[in-house]
């Protein structure tokens, strides 16, 4: 293997101290058995060097192809004397989707933690750890790391959910108020069912892998245990609000819908009504109309007038009849 490979593969290689500190190391492998804390190793998934270094680092196969698989969804699995569990995060790079959800890989046990994530898919919750660390604020043990970036993951969920929930007051305002157009509203409601579709499909098995995860308590103690518990209850809370945001994306679609035919019943209706008061008008400009012999008024000068007054009584006795009828 090169070296070369190796750099391209590992992000980051963290000797944490036990204390909230760490350092990153050069060596390799990231294994230090002489020394107190624990080691933390990120890798990019895809990377061709990647699948060589763990197993270098001797790592299971079943292990390497979790960590290394192309796609996965949530999930928590015991493997070797270690736990492996696969999660979603939100997508805030810049110029992302949220709901395009970046996967992150955990493996770890009482003595090192592996993660892994593809090339161009960082996650800022991994990166808000590491800051952490840098600043010897960070974890002291791998289930306090591991518990730490649930933590981060949640709480951006929980700023996109809130952004979902506030995009759909928004677009209720609208709608009651007549702010946008029609077309407007309906791009604004699809991206937003489209988001929250999205969102949903990978947290639901997220708050299940996190609960077995907590009734696992392999490797956690039981400050961590209890950190998991509140993290899978805030997933829960997310997945119902996205379950809401989503029923009242679906009534918003009803009522556009139910607008958008009203508007148009009450512009036939309007149309209707115009019909039936030109209707007996149209008929005698057709009959006075027809260059035949024999039409009454032809030889008399004043004709035009009679027929042209005749017609806006006419009008105005059926304007009259249509108002007395309530017709509008």
């Amino acid at each position: 293997m090169k070296s070369g490979s190796v750099k391209t593969a590992i992000v980051w290689n963290y000797h944490l101290d036990g204390q909230g500190g760490g350092q990153q190391q050069s060596r390799h492998p990231a294994i230090h058995e002489d020394k107190p804390g624990f080691d933390w190793l990120h890798l990019r998934s895809d990377d061709p060097g990647a699948v060589d270094y763990m197993h270098e680092l001797g790592l299971d196969p079943k292990m390497i192809e979790a960590l290394s698989a192309t796609e996965t969804r949530p999930r928590m699995q015991l493997l070797e004397d270690g736990v492996l569990i696969n999660l979603r995060g939100v997508n805030t790079n810049p110029g992302a989707d949220p709901e395009d959800m970046v996967a992150v890989r955990i493996w770890f046990n009482s003595e090192i933690i592996i993660s892994a994530r593809k090339h161009e898919r960082r996650l800022l919750s991994i990166e808000d750890v590491r800051q952490s660390i840098e600043q010897g604020k960070g974890p002291k043990t791998p289930a306090e790391l591991v518990s730490a970036v649930v933590e981060k993951l949640a709480n951006r969920i929980g700023d996109v959910v809130d952004m979902i929930d506030d995009e759909l007051t928004s677009v209720e305002t609208a709608l009651e108020e007549r702010k946008d157009n029609v077309r407007q509203i309906q791009q604004r409601l699809s991206v937003l069912r489209k988001q929250s579709a999205a969102i949903r499909r990978y947290l639901a098995p997220q708050r299940e892998a996190l609960a077995e995860l907590y009734r696992s308590g392999l490797h956690l103690s039981e400050d961590d245990r209890h950190a998991i518990r509140y993290q899978t209850d805030r997933i829960t809370h997310y997945v119902e609000d996205l379950d809401l945001a989503r029923e009242r994306a679906l009534v918003l679609h009803g009522e556009l819908q139910n607008n958008i035919a009203e508007q148009q019943n009450s512009r036939m209706y309007l149309l209707s009504i115009v019909a039936t008061i030109f209707l007996p008008l149209s008929f005698l400009t057709g009959v006075f109309g027809m260059n035949v012999a024999g039409l009454p008024g032809m030889e008399n000068p004043n004709a035009f007038n009679v027929v042209a007054i005749g017609m806006g009584i006419i009008a105005l006795a059926l304007l009259a009849f249509v108002w007395w009828k309530k017709w509008f």
